[in-house]
């Protein structure tokens, strides 16, 4: 299961994590993300350990997404050692974030 992240935490869960971190931002209402929960939830068990998974309301948190360019959602990025090094937009199989995943953990 994916842990939420706010704007107040962001720094101490993603930018200082000691693994990758693939954060999604997401809203309740939008459709694609809500189709992105069930693959996102299964890849933060396939890969506990490896890569924490997180998500970010972007209704709740405005400042990091704004930082981080977020423009439409769902987006994923994936941060490493502090800096993103990965990011998709959009509604993906899950062996595209898979992909993903493997090429930075």
């Amino acid at each position: 299961m994916s842990q939420t992240v706010t704007d107040s935490d962001f720094e101490a869960e993603v930018l200082k994590s000691e693994t990758p971190v693939l954060v999604d931002f997401w809203a309740p209402w939008c459709g694609p993300c809500k189709a992105m929960i069930p693959i996102v939830d299964e890849l933060a068990g396939e890969y506990e350990g490896k890569v924490k998974v997180v998500k970010m309301n972007v209704d709740e948190n405005t400042e990091v997404p704004g930082k981080h360019g977020v423009m439409s959602i769902p987006t994923f990025i994936i941060f490493k050692g502090g800096e993103a090094v990965a990011n998709f937009v959009g509604a993906k199989s899950k062996e595209d974030v898979k992909k993903e995943l493997d090429a930075v953990s």
